[in-house]
């Protein structure tokens, strides 16, 4: 917080940007115990034949697409990382960076099948 020339607090609305987004998604995702894989994402990963190797490997080189969100609780940031895989296609992996410095995937998708 800071204070106003009139010696009243203001609160200062923290924004997390793509680039630091995806530097600390793929620092996280280093580690293969830091990623959560939720149910949602395991049964679109199932219908959409992608694997949990494909899921790491986007974590680990993929780039950030838009603006984070922040989550459903403070001090958490939703985003979705993408990258291409298997010859033309890409991937999308939206994941939610945890407080805890965990990732949680949300869901998965092909980008080039809307």
């Amino acid at each position: 917080m800071r204070k106003k020339r009139d010696g009243k607090s203001r609160v200062i609305e923290f924004r997390l940007d793509a680039n630091s987004a995806q530097k600390w998604i793929r620092q996280i995702a280093d580690k293969t115990e830091n990623i959560i894989i939720g149910d949602h994402a395991l049964e679109r990963m199932e219908e959409r034949d992608i694997f949990d190797v494909d899921v790491y490997r986007v974590l680990r080189g993929g780039f950030v697409t838009g603006i984070p969100e922040g989550g459903n609780n403070e001090g958490e940031w939703k985003c979705k990382i993408v990258m291409k895989l298997r010859g033309h296609r890409e991937a999308g992996v939206v994941t939610i960076i945890l407080r805890s410095r965990k990732l949680f995937v949300k869901t998965v998708e092909w980008e080039d099948i809307k």
